[in-house]
């Protein structure tokens, strides 16, 4: 078969770190399988490419000339399937891939869709969406926000949990040196990630538990007013700020235990990558995070906002190693059952084939066969 990923871009990203691991595994499974990304080819383009996958990158900079381009690429190409991430590639490429005379078009909305939402946006991305087969969204939150808006035929959408590859223990040579119960987080400094309020329920934290350790691993807009307010609060001997790294296996194994403060987030790889290795989890109440640690059982969900309530669930996290235990062994379980990257592809693989389109393509291939 052969499949196209649409996406913004291939820079560092959840959706993005998403989309290069698919892309392996359906390479894997003998597939022909590209990337086009609207804007920027990005570190993970970058690497892509060096691994020899085909990824076309800075399409367009309108929505005219993005959607010329890509139906250029799509006749040229011929794909069985396009499957494309977020609503601003969907609104530039779904027309294109059918016109194209694509086979089966899928859109994966791989945020939120809360409420307030901007209307002008969900209108473009509703008629965008009629030329699509599926609707994905990646929990149920996603996927019910997205039916409370009445802009997607109920018969498109369907929800399919988002998927990681597991993450190898390295070899302890490789581990970064830590003290001290350690507290992860793994994604984007910008504000929408809230770790003012993770910075703050870390310093009271502090307080009763003085040998406590946070590692932020990642890069964004907020990076020098995080490390500002660190100097603030008097927690930058407690606090380690990474970077971006490509390479994240190795925080995820020493750390004790993972964290996350959003303001929203649909379902971050990140938290299904320290489940993967049996990290206890620390989420707030906010987009498919809860919906995923309670399902597993793999750690608390504090209110949204409350950095009191996350303090706590720190200092409670730290001390009561057995209930530690537990949410190790609970979340690696449910990983693999439910969270995989093999578990999500396969979900995708089987709408790839429910198509009208597809249908007629295999049953004319059958045929020939008889």
């Amino acid at each position: 078969m052969k499949i196209v990923h649409v996406v913004d871009s291939m820079e560092v990203g959840g959706a993005e770190t998403l989309v290069s691991q698919m892309c392996q595994l359906q390479r894997k499974q003998g597939h022909d399988v590209a990337v086009y990304a609207i804007a920027a080819l990005g570190a993970l383009g970058e690497r892509m490419r060096a691994e020899g996958f085909r990824v076309q990158a800075n399409i367009g900079r309108h929505l005219a000339d993005s959607m010329l381009n890509l139906y250029r690429l799509f006749r040229e190409s011929r794909p069985d399937v396009v499957h494309i991430h977020n609503p601003t590639p969907t609104i530039y490429a779904s027309l294109p891939a059918r016109l194209a005379g694509a086979a089966t078009i899928i859109s994966t909305r791989h945020s939120l869709v809360a409420p307030p939402h901007d209307r002008v946006a969900e209108f473009k991305y509703s008629i965008a969406a009629r030329w699509c087969d599926w609707v994905v969204g990646i929990c149920d939150a996603t996927t019910g926000n997205l039916r409370n808006l009445h802009t997607i035929p109920p018969r498109k959408l369907v929800r399919v949990y988002n998927g990681v590859t597991q993450l190898l223990q390295p070899a302890s040579v490789k581990l970064p040196v830590k003290s001290g119960f350690t507290l992860l987080y793994v994604g984007r400094l910008e504000p929408i990630k809230n770790l003012s309020l993770l910075l703050n329920a870390f310093r009271s934290a502090l307080c009763s538990l003085p040998g406590l350790k946070l590692w932020i691993v990642g890069d964004g807009s907020e990076r020098a007013a995080l490390e500002n307010l660190s100097h603030e609060l008097k927690i930058t001997d407690h606090v380690m700020f990474w970077g971006q790294q490509l390479e994240v296996a190795a925080y995820f194994a020493a750390a004790d235990a993972f964290i996350m403060s959003s303001k929203s987030e649909g379902l971050p790889l990140s938290l299904l990558q320290a489940m993967s290795l049996g990290l206890p989890v620390i989420v707030p109440d906010v987009g498919g995070m809860p919906e995923v640690v309670r399902l597993a059982h793999a750690g608390y969900v504090v209110p949204a906002a409350d950095t009191n309530a996350m303090a706590e669930a720190i200092a409670r996290l730290a001390l009561n190693n057995a209930e530690r235990d537990q949410f190790s062994k609970n979340g690696k379980a449910n990983f693999f059952s439910r969270f995989s990257l093999e578990a999500m592809t396969s979900a995708y693989m089987g709408l790839y084939k429910d198509t009208p389109r597809q249908r007629r393509v295999s049953g004319a291939n059958v045929s020939r066969e008889l």
